[in-house]
């Protein structure tokens, strides 16, 4: 906030961040939880670890567009050249149907690598390692393979599929309700088995819908969650899992909104199109120096302090908050939806846009580091006076490692907002986000385009036929890269599915059903941050206690109350185990209906049967 005092904003985020893989664990130990609690729920393993899946895959090699094509020609040739490179340039699909090879004959691979920077921890996933290409026009314009000769079987045949195809639950019961309605004439609820009536195509449409059927984890939390706010007599929730993400989730119930909100606050401010405002946070505080330089030399390398700063910022916000989506997901799909609900609710969507709406390739190939300041140049040896010969950075690498890490990060963050949900799609739609999408495309690194491709494959079916037909060049990447769910016409446009929809209802359904395991779960925690609320700010007393009474469970919980149950108890009971109530009020209790010295009691008249009368 503007009257706290400045803070060494960075150091902050990076150690928040340390402290999050240390305790939480990488997104590989996410993928073993998550492999754990399915085999607890009797779900089978999930064998393709997305990490190695997608380092065995090339990057694609996007045309460019037809306009671009002619800003590039036109300069040196005429208009006849230009037309036809923009001919040539939709007619050419062979670089999305083979692999990417160099030109001494060598696989371009997309190797993960475990080796970061000075500021990147090894557990996450990094980038490939990008050498500048052959002709100085393609070097500005894509970032190329690593030109390392690797093992041709460590590299993905294009020639099949990735990963293995998926089906819903969902869309097998869609699939056999309406077979059945249509040689039938009726359908059968919830089941799966019966197939008297159906030809054997049908049959074996059937068979091989159910190879691939899989249950995720989250669907079946959420039925354990309906079972229990159904049932709260019968079905209760015996056993939380005592983990990381549980305790840290208890811990920061009450202040996620606010943390979510200062995160995408900074990510922000340190965008690079971002302009300085008087109310933005300060987050320059500990690399501005009190005396303003007065050399060239000491001003060029504010320059680069500044602008590293920001991207520090931005690397370290990005995996702060995939890691929370990651192991709240496992833990709980309802944690996950509250962090992605808050995370929407606070126009993560557009911040993470405005991210990518600049020229994306400038920013991934930004060189704001001088080599003889990094570390460990900067602390061995003796050190050379600072020049203005040591900006120059040598051109060995036309990438940078921390903006393309961030960049995939921000991607992987909007992907899991908006998967599965129709309004939240409808942003992307509303926001023109395809063709930003399709500019992080010419990026060559492989991950980065998939999870653009993910995002693109969401929203085709809105963006109407006139789209597909000029970006038929993604579409078919979509196809060779994106997983495959079967039934899925995402790139027809179901009437079914381009439907209007009611987007509050839908948004409004998800937040009540958040709220009432939060109160189911952590009713006390609310009690408790209600109380201290009412303390602080006694006007709003009656509405915090109205909302915390709301979802009273424990009233549900039978309690026995047989005298001989108590009698046959042989717990000793002592004077700290009896209410305060009690306390209070034991010797009104005695003289009322022990002693009961002043009036008798009629025991005859409790004995005779009253008549009830019912308003």
């Amino acid at each position: 906030n503007a009257p706290s005092p400045p803070l060494p904003i960075r150091k902050l985020l990076l150690l928040l961040w340390k402290i999050l893989l240390y305790t939480l664990g990488s997104l590989d130990d996410a993928f073993e939880q998550k492999n754990t609690a399915r085999h607890e729920h009797g779900l089978e393993f999930i064998a393709e670890n997305p990490a190695k899946v997608i380092g065995r895959m090339p990057p694609i090699l996007p045309p460019l567009a037809g306009a671009e094509c002619l800003e590039m020609q036109g300069q040196t040739e005429g208009g006849s050249s230009a037309r036809r490179a923009k001919r040539q340039s939709f007619t050419k699909q062979s670089a999305l149907d083979s692999d990417v090879a160099s030109d001494d004959g060598s696989t371009n691979s997309n190797n993960i690598s475990n080796n970061t920077s000075n500021d990147e921890d090894a557990s996450t996933i990094a980038p490939s390692t990008p050498v500048p290409s052959l002709s100085s026009a393609e070097s500005t314009l894509s970032l190329a393979s690593d030109a390392s000769s690797v093992d041709p079987a460590s590299t993905l045949l294009m020639k099949e599929l990735p990963w293995v195809p998926k089906v819903r639950q969902k869309d097998l019961e869609t699939f056999l309700e309406h077979t059945r309605k249509k040689f039938v004439g009726f359908s059968i609820k919830d089941d799966l088995t019966t197939l008297i009536g159906l030809p054997k195509p049908i049959h074996e449409s059937i068979k091989i819908l159910k190879q691939h059927l899989y249950i995720p984890l989250s669907e079946v939390q959420i039925k354990i969650e309906d079972d229990i706010v159904k049932y709260p007599l019968s079905k209760k929730e015996t056993n939380v899992p005592d983990t990381a993400a549980e305790r840290l989730y208890r811990a920061t119930l009450m202040q996620i909104p606010q943390f979510l909100i200062a995160l995408l606050k900074l990510l922000l401010t340190s965008t690079p199109t971002a302009k300085p405002k008087t109310e933005s946070i300060n987050i320059l505080c500990d690399v501005i120096p009190e005396e303003m330089p007065c050399s060239m030399v000491q001003t060029m390398k504010l320059g680069f302090d500044i602008n590293r700063h920001k991207e520090m910022i931005v690397k370290a916000v990005s995996a702060i908050l995939l890691l929370l989506l990651k192991h709240l997901k496992v833990n709980h799909i309802y944690q996950f939806e509250y962090i992605c609900q808050n995370l929407v609710f606070s126009n993560c969507i557009t911040v993470i846009l405005k991210f990518f709406n600049h020229n994306i390739l400038s920013h991934i190939q930004a060189k704001n580091t001088i080599p003889p300041l990094d570390f460990p140049t900067c602390v061995i040896g003796p050190q050379p006076e600072l020049t203005a010969d040591l900006f120059d950075v040598p051109e060995t690498e036309n990438y940078c490692w921390r903006n393309m890490f961030s960049s995939i990060n921000l991607l992987r963050i909007l992907n899991k907002l908006t998967k599965g949900k129709h309004a939240r799609t409808m942003v992307l739609v509303a926001v023109k986000s395809a063709p930003i999408l399709r500019k992080t495309l010419r990026v060559k690194q492989a991950m980065m385009q998939l999870y653009a491709l993910k995002l693109l494959k969401l929203q085709t079916r809105y963006l109407g036929r006139q789209w597909r037909k000029s970006n038929m060049m993604a579409i078919s990447a979509i196809y060779q890269r994106v997983r495959h769910r079967l039934n899925d016409d995402w790139a027809y446009g179901n009437e079914q599915e381009t439907q209007t929809w009611d987007f509050q209802t839908e948004e409004r359904a998800l937040r009540n059903k958040i709220d009432i395991f939060n109160q189911r779960r952590y009713h006390r925690i609310a009690a408790a941050h209600a109380n201290n609320n009412n303390t602080n700010n006694p006007a709003n007393a009656s509405t915090q206690n109205a909302s915390a009474n709301e979802f009273d469970f424990d009233s549900f919980t039978p309690l026995n109350n047989d005298l001989l149950t108590a009698l046959s108890s042989n717990n000793n009971l002592g004077d700290q185990d009896l209410p305060e109530a009690f306390k209070r009020h034991y010797e009104e209790w005695l003289n009322d209906e022990v002693f009961n010295v002043e009036q008798q009691t009629d025991w005859d008249a409790l004995l005779q049967p009253k008549s009830i009368v019912i308003y």
